[in-house]
């Protein structure tokens, strides 16, 4: 997904490259400062950030909003019309996003994160609510799936002396609240979220990778909370 940003944003610069040397030798006659060119700068990125591998739903808010502004500077609607649009509209986005999510965006990770939860037995799950809970993992104890819930709180796991012996799944829930997992070593971390004012950040090594190490597969849901992977 990165090498393909990478080129998107390579085309679109060759693009806009040769159309300015077109228009400075008058093959073509071009106006780049049309009136609300300064949309493309919400339009275009949010659009390349389409292909990446994190969730669509802030991508997609941008490239409407981003069309309204334009269209507005266009006049083909009010000003007015526009802000008795825009909350009706990002609220049917978010909406779509929770619910086609899987079907649309989830992919491979989707179906192995569904998999994994069908066939977890027993678990453990951890909570706090308006508190903070810690939870540490004794030396080589075998990490399995888990849920884990902040509402207005935080969880903190500590995970570094844990073993994993074959993939799992760790879902997240942060509703104005954080959650901190610090993972073990020799694991591979594949994120999959769906944020609404909040985000997953996953701060673990990217060194090169054995493909049969076992993965922890973090699916978060976050609504202005977030989610650190460390």
């Amino acid at each position: 997904m990165k090498n393909l940003k990478n080129i998107l944003w390579g085309l679109v610069l060759i693009v806009l490259g040769v159309l300015i040397g077109l228009d400075t030798f008058e093959v073509v006659d071009i106006n780049f400062f049309f009136d609300g060119w300064w949309t493309l700068f919400i339009i275009v990125p949010c659009t390349i950030d389409l292909f990446r591998g994190r969730d669509k739903t802030f991508d997609l808010i941008g490239i409407a909003v981003g069309i309204f502004l334009l269209l507005a500077c266009q006049e083909y609607i009010t000003f007015e019309m526009l802000l008795k649009l825009m909350l009706p509209t990002i609220l049917v986005v978010i909406g779509l996003s929770l619910l086609f999510r899987d079907t649309f965006f989830g992919g491979k990770v989707a179906k192995q994160i569904k998999r994994l939860n069908e066939t977890k037995t027993g678990g453990r799950e951890y909570a706090a609510t308006f508190s903070t809970q810690r939870v540490s993992a004794v030396d080589n104890e075998v990490l399995e799936s888990m849920d884990i819930t902040a509402v207005f709180g935080s969880v903190k796991c500590n995970f570094e002396n844990a073993v994993v012996n074959q993939d799992i799944v760790i879902n997240v829930t942060s509703t104005f609240g954080s959650v901190e997992i610090f993972a073990p070593k020799g694991v591979k971390i594949v994120t999959k979220s769906t944020s609404i004012f909040g985000g997953v950040s996953d701060k673990t090594e990217t060194a090169e990778q054995d493909l049969n190490m076992p993965k922890i597969y973090v699916n978060a849901v976050c609504m202005f909370g977030g989610v650190d992977i460390i």
